[in-house]
């Protein structure tokens, strides 16, 4: 699952690329950071509940595992798989607190990458068996 933050145009986007590039399995599940979902996540993992940032969500045997930042940024790489998971694993090799300052700061300024109003992701009717909320 990918919680990601619905009142945002760039991460809008970013969840519609996803889409776009998920040819492979298209198992993934998306949930808005304050729908019910999102909010379910966040109040299971308490350490998420002042994290800004896109949270990857995956099973575990003992629960589930989160990621934050820049690796949940390559975790949603891992998924897409073929060059984009070749182009997350080299990323690995960068330093975590590297890849999370890049993040951040792309993070920071988000809002003025995606200028104009603030837009929820229109998923076709195909896609919405995959939206969690």
């Amino acid at each position: 699952m990918l919680v990601y933050d619905g009142d945002c145009a760039f991460c809008s986007r970013s969840v519609q690329f996803i889409l776009r590039h998920d040819r492979r399995r298209r198992s993934l599940r998306f949930a808005a950071r304050d729908g019910v979902a999102g909010s379910a996540v966040r109040s299971r993992h308490p350490a998420l509940a002042h994290v800004d940032s896109m949270v990857w969500v995956e099973p575990h045997p003992e629960g589930e595992v989160t990621f934050i930042r820049a690796d949940a940024v390559l975790a949603v790489a891992r998924y897409l798989g073929g060059g984009w998971a070749l182009l997350g694993a080299l990323a690995r090799l960068v330093p975590r607190f590297v890849r999370d300052a890049a993040y951040g700061v792309v993070a920071r300024f988000r809002r003025r990458l995606a200028p104009g109003a603030e837009v929820c992701v229109v998923f076709m009717l195909a896609e919405r068996a995959r939206v969690l909320d």
